[in-house]
Formats: C-alpha cells, structure tokens, sequence
C-alpha cells in the first residue's frame, strides 16, 4: 500500500517505520526534514509538502504539533486534500480539537476522502513497541478501511464514534494522564522529605492498588532527575488548553483539570517546554515560578 506520512516527531517516526516494517511503500514529510533521515535511508521517499506526499498514496498519516498544523497540513494549500484522490483514506494522529477532526472529515468527505480523527496514547514507548491505545472518530466506513493499518502501531483500537469521538476520547485521556503525573510528583516528594528510597517506593506502590502507567514509566524518571521528553511539556499543555476549552463548551467545572493546566503552563513560562511532563515535579515548591532544580 502506498502510505503519506506528514509529522515525524518522537512517536511519529516510530510508528511510520512500522508500516514500512510491514511492507507498505511510504513517502514522508516534515518541516525539519533531517527528523526524515532514518525513514529514508530505510527505503522511504522524502515529500517536498504535505500534498507531495499524499500524491498517489491510498492513505495518508498526519501527526503534527498543534490544531493550526493539522489545518495547515490537511484544509491548507499545499496540504493533502489537494493531492488525495476519492476512495483514499485520511487518518490524523495529532491531538487536536473535536471541531477542526469534524471539519477534516467533512472537507474530505467533499471530496470522496475518508477521514479519521485517530489520537493516540502511550508515549515514545508506546510508539515503538507498537502497543499504542488508538482512539479513532469517523464513520464507520472510515474505521473499517483503517483499521488494519492502525492494527499495526497499537494494541488496542477502538472506534469511539462519529468525527471528532477521537478527540473528544483522547481530552478524558489527557485529564488523566496530567492529573496521574501530579499523583506521582506528589508522591515521590513526599517519599524523599519522608526519607525513604524512592525507587523503592515506585517499584512498591507501582505493584499496588495505586500503580499506574506514568507511575511505572515514568516514576524512576522523577527520582533520577530524568526530564528527557517522551511526551513533552509543550504539547500537554496544549492538550490540556484544549481541554478546558471543550470542558467549559460543555459547561463543565473540573478541578483537577484547571489546577494541572497551571502547573503545566507554569512550567512551560519557565523555559521547560522541551521537557517530559515528569517535569511537573519542578512546579511543586513554587508552582507560580517553577523552580530550574528538581524538588527534593
């Protein structure tokens, strides 16, 4: 199958070389095109644009940073709704906003194009194990000719509903997560001012009731002063923007969601964009002007 990939990032380039991995012919595109080094010297084609890289592919991948790329790269000029032809299939990975996945799949469907808003979970580890949790919105036409492609960077796919279900499913997600990182900063704080080994404590509380992914993946990172990015600071809090957007649509109240969201944006004014969100351990001792050193 002839694939177009748009966005090679930390998960991008790993789940694009699984579909190469599988034997399907891609062509890849990103603004930083040495981000495409290794997909190229695996056998893919390096795109000159977004609609370079869709021109003759069956389906085509966008994974890129923000709402405004997603519309630059699919609804743009340039982008691949220029080059897609009827029948073909648009499947976008970025986390972005319900109504842009709705305006997608209605500009496509405008041109006999498939579309899919498909956001996906679990990190740079995921992404390279192929063990992603793939969160699909579209019709179901959409979900049954990508499901087969999807099955080969996650582990569970799941079609969540009409455009933009994708979207609306990866926000609950992302409430979660940020809300499960604060748990595990707070925790390993309180086991160092306790005196404890906190290493030990992550591999104890980890195997208990209270375990949990960014616990065990990311708990050993807290202790060590690892900020090394698997999902970086910068695009939470974009998410979680999102989210309190939709939440307020919706007119919901959390809590917890607008309390992460200032830790996150916090960190983010103080030049840690680049950062894993395990960094949320620097917004604890003065969450207004997260401090440079690690709480201890």
């Amino acid at each position: 199958m002839r694939i177009g990939w748009v966005g090679v990032g930390v998960m991008g380039r790993h789940m694009a070389g699984h579909l190469m991995a599988a034997g399907h012919e891609l062509s890849v595109f990103s603004r930083t095109a040495s981000k495409c080094a290794p997909l190229v010297e695996a056998g893919a084609r390096l795109a000159s644009s977004p609609m370079d890289a869709a021109y003759g592919a069956d389906a085509v991948f966008t994974m890129v940073g923000a709402p405004s790329d997603v519309e630059q790269v699919t609804l743009g000029g340039g982008g691949v709704l220029e080059a897609l032809e009827p029948g073909s299939l648009l499947i976008d990975c970025t986390t972005s906003t319900p109504s842009l996945a709705q305006r997608v799949a209605a500009a496509a469907a405008g041109k006999g194009v498939l579309a899919l808003d498909a956001p996906v979970s679990g990190g740079d580890v995921g992404a390279e194990a192929a063990s992603l949790s793939i969160m699909c919105g579209g019709s179901d036409e959409a979900m049954g000719g990508s499901g087969y492609l999807l099955d080969l960077l996650g582990s569970r796919v799941l079609h969540m509903g009409p455009a933009g279900a994708g979207q609306h499913t990866k926000m609950c997600n992302q409430i979660l997560a940020a809300n499960n990182m604060l748990g595990v900063c707070e925790s390993l704080r309180y086991a160092s001012a306790a005196g404890l080994d906190a290493d030990a404590v992550v591999r104890a509380v980890g195997a208990g009731a209270a375990g949990s992914w960014a616990m065990n993946n990311l708990g050993h990172k807290v202790v060590a002063n690892d900020f090394a990015p698997g999902f970086m600071i910068e695009h939470m809090a974009k998410d979680l923007g999102i989210a309190v957007s939709e939440a307020e649509r919706l007119g919901l109240e959390l809590p917890g969601l607008a309390n992460a969201r200032r830790l996150y944006d916090a960190l983010l004014a103080a030049g840690h964009g680049r950062d894993g969100t395990q960094a949320l351990v620097l917004a604890l001792d003065s969450p207004t002007n997260p401090a440079v050193s690690p709480c201890r």
